[in-house]
């Protein structure tokens, strides 16, 4: 949890308030910390999205408990993704025997 909100705060407030991320900060985080999760964080478009999606109250910034959801999201994604994975490799398992 601690490295969660030290990721937050280390780049909110580089401009505007220091409780939320404008989408040049967003996009920052994007680009230096999630690198591929997102796609291509250099993409407007993707960033737009991104920012779309976690503004839930419309205010163009994106507050700690809007960031939290990302990273929830992420985390369910992850967990789906390395699920199949290995289902995947357990399959190739019982194909040997």
């Amino acid at each position: 949890m601690q490295l969660m909100i030290q990721t937050f705060h280390k780049y909110s407030g580089n401009e505007g308030d220091k409780y939320t991320l404008s989408r040049a900060e967003l996009k920052e985080m994007l680009t230096a910390e999630l690198g591929n999760y997102l796609g291509n964080a250099q993409d407007r478009e993707a960033v737009d999205k991104v920012m779309g999606d976690l503004d839930s109250n419309n205010d163009g910034e994106v507050d700690f408990t809007e960031f939290v959801i990302l990273v929830g999201a992420l985390t369910v994604a992850c967990n789906d993704f390395f699920l199949e994975y290995n289902d995947k490799g357990e399959n190739k398992e019982d194909k040997k025997k």
